[in-house]
């Protein structure tokens, strides 16, 4: 199947972002004319907030003890800072498809980017945890909106041939705003103070706000939809999403089913999940378009999306983790290495999108994640003396898969899809990148900490029964003795068993590293599956 026709490409209730008059049949060949002008500063404005919106999920990462003591939160309170900004994420997400629909881009945009700013500042004047709480899920809740728009719009304004390039920009804002927004976030809070993380989002979003007003009329709404809103299957959806993502994110701490907690939340989440599928088949007037599933190649790209997601996020969150508690490095020395992915990234953009041009997005695709994976599989013999130059280049061939990835897997997403379901499919492909990355982080901490646990132990029993133990104690005691330590056989013990946790998460974090290989190797022969998709033609020369 290919793509629609240039008329039928935008959104299906109001005209495209297009100046040209509806053509004759005899001209359906001509090319459209576009106002590029307005389409490119429109779709910027747009773009702008995407990361705006992605990157206030992890610029506070780096400053959690610093709003801890800002607030007077407990270390229990203080996690909440990031769990109640995702878990109303992700209702939003699916739900934008459909209020996209019903308001049309602009509308939605705009009173999506306005509450984001409002509970923006409201978060970086917020005086305790509570407060700080409800304004962070409200953010979290409204924003949603701003992600999967972008997306949809990427595909309904652009014409054909252009949406590989927009599809670039976007991969661009995915992949970099997670892996600058700690180093941002903790420059920012040394520099001004925790509150700035929430102000910042003042002046970028009053930009959007004039852009989207000015130059983002790309399609109308359709305020008919609102007749027989089905509030039910919004409630499920509710129910579903918020436990499932709860879960994923609290569980790993919380020793997953031994607290009743979580195992309780989990069949909340599998109950709510069926409900939520039934309704969505059966409902006349559905919030979230579920039969895009029946398109193969919508099917496949979803499952690689979600897996780009979990490599892209268990990537970012693999590597600042080894640096903090295995080299103690500071958080401007782990953004100074976390760098070249990032660079790796935003290099190979422009490739990736000539490369799913010139060829079946299937071949780049494979070729994204087998680069991925083989760049994880790098760190699989990691040591504690790896710093920067050891992790320069797993990043740059992680860096460089993921994106390759990541902008062909957009295209074999949504390229074989009718006009009229891709709103609706963004919000989906959205939510299976943010899912897929909470599942991985998930394994990823609970792989760490029980990995770690059983090196530990193994470890700990071949140094008894190689009858090594007495020697090093003996030499540690004698040695702590010489620099006047009071409790020598102590502290000798305190020694050993500190080198030997190092040495038992050295090997977890490898573990975790190989993991992951694992995963995008898998992904790179799933993603052959997919059908065959035919490329747009080349865009005209005098394009610009």
């Amino acid at each position: 199947m290919t793509d629609a026709a240039p008329p039928a490409d935008g959104a299906p209730n109001g005209p495209p972002a297009r100046s040209a008059p509806v053509r004759p049949a005899g001209a359906a060949s001509a090319p459209a004319q576009v106002n590029w002008t307005k389409l490119f500063l429109g779709f910027g404005a747009m773009v702008i907030s995407q990361f705006m919106a992605i990157l206030d999920i992890q610029i506070v990462a780096a400053s959690l003890p610093q709003i801890q003591a800002g607030v007077g939160a407990s270390t229990d309170q203080v996690s909440w800072i990031q769990t109640a900004y995702l878990i109303p994420e992700v209702v939003m997400i699916p739900l934008s498809g459909y209020l996209s629909r019903l308001w049309g881009t602009q509308r939605l945009y705009l009173a999506s980017c306005l509450g984001f700013i409002v509970m923006s500042v409201l978060t970086g004047l917020s005086s305790s945890i509570d407060m700080m709480i409800l304004t962070r899920a409200l953010q979290g809740f409204i924003g949603g909106a701003m992600i999967p728009t972008v997306f949809a719009t990427a595909f309904t304004a652009f014409p054909p041939e252009r949406r590989v390039t927009a599809s670039v920009i976007m991969g661009l804002i995915v992949t970099l705003a997670p892996t600058v927004g700690p180093t941002l976030g903790g420059h920012l809070t040394e520099a001004l103070s925790w509150r700035w993380l929430f102000f910042i989002n003042v002046p970028t979003g009053l930009l959007v706000l004039f852009g989207v007003a000015r130059w983002g009329d790309f399609d109308k709404g359709d305020p008919s939809l609102a007749k027989g809103f089905d509030w039910f299957g919004l409630i499920v959806m509710a129910i579903f999403l918020m436990s499932m993502q709860y879960v994923l994110e609290e569980g790993a701490k919380d020793d997953w089913f031994d607290d009743a907690g979580i195992l309780w939340l989990t069949v909340v989440a599998v109950l709510g999940g069926v409900t939520f599928i039934w309704r969505q088949l059966t409902y006349k007037n559905p919030i979230v378009e579920l039969r895009a599933f029946a398109n193969r190649n919508f099917t496949v790209g979803v499952m690689m999306t979600a897996v780009s997601g979990a490599s892209l996020f268990g990537g970012t969150f693999l590597l600042p983790q080894f640096l903090g508690r295995v080299r103690h490095y500071s958080a401007s020395e782990v953004g100074t290495t976390m760098i070249v992915s990032g660079l790796s990234m935003f290099a190979t953009g422009p490739l990736a999108g000539r490369l799913v041009r010139k060829m079946d997005p299937r071949a780049p695709m494979c070729i994204g994640f087998a680069l991925a994976g083989f760049g994880m599989y790098m760190a699989h013999g990691v040591t504690k003396d790896w710093g920067f130059w050891e992790f320069a280049g797993v990043q740059a061939c992680r860096g460089v898969g993921v994106m390759i990835a990541m902008i062909a897997t957009q295209q074999i997403t949504m390229s074989t899809l009718p006009p009229q379901m891709i709103k609706n499919a963004s919000g989906l492909v959205n939510l299976s990148r943010n899912t897929g990355g909470a599942i991985g982080l998930a394994l990823l901490a609970t792989s760490i900490t029980q990995q770690t646990a059983l090196y530990y132990n193994d470890l700990t029993s071949k140094l008894t029964q190689g009858g090594a133990a007495a020697g090093m104690m003996a030499g540690l005691g004698e040695r702590m003795t010489q620099l006047g330590v009071v409790d020598p056989s102590g502290a000798a013990r305190k020694a050993i068993g500190g080198m030997l946790q190092q040495q038992a998460t050295v090997l977890a974090f490898g573990d975790s590293f190989t993991v992951l290989a694992i995963g995008c190797f898998i992904a790179a022969g799933v993603s052959l599956l997919a059908a065959p998709v035919k490329n747009a033609p080349p865009p005209p020369s005098d394009a610009h």
